[in-house]
């Protein structure tokens, strides 16, 4: 069910920006994903950027806290002005806290976690909006859940600065 919404808002974030869009330098707003994060994105070349994020998910028994920045390369899409594809690579550190006798195998508190970035991203013309979507697979270097995680996506949303 979750790839079935997840296909259906690719599909409606693609259609709906046809012929509206143009470029930025940096925005800053939230992902809703998994963390759900605070994200700034800053261009520091033409194609190339940063994004620094933030954020926090809570289960039962355990929740975590982590920062992450990610180098992004973005490519064009011809086809709708504004639509840019991308890739890139980063690092996250994550903060683990556990509710009673949840971290059965004594795992560190805290993790650091390598990860590849692809997605798609979006910049209105007409208003300072830039909406993004990706997916972020992580390997975990050490810590609880380390090796390898099949990856979040998430939806960003960010007010364009400039």
């Amino acid at each position: 069910m979750k790839s079935k919404i997840f296909t259906l808002l690719v599909f409606i974030f693609i259609i709906t920006s046809a012929g509206y869009s143009q470029d930025y330098n940096s925005a800053v707003g939230l992902r809703f994903g998994s963390p759900t994060s605070v994200s700034y994105k800053k261009f520091i070349s033409g194609n190339s950027a940063f994004e620094v994020t933030a954020g926090y998910r809570g289960y039962s028994g355990y929740s975590w806290f982590n920062v992450g920045a990610y180098y992004q390369l973005h490519n064009d899409i011809s086809s709708v002005r504004g639509l840019k594809w991308y890739y890139g690579a980063g690092a996250n550190v994550y903060f683990w806290s556990f509710d009673n006798n949840v971290n059965i195998n004594n795992a560190s508190s805290t993790s650091i976690g390598l990860s590849g970035v692809l997605g798609l991203d979006y910049k209105f013309a007409d208003i300072p909006l830039n909406l993004s979507i990706d997916w972020i697979p992580t390997f975990f270097l050490n810590g609880f859940n380390d090796g390898f995680e099949g990856g979040y996506g998430a939806l960003s949303a960010r007010y364009v600065l400039d």
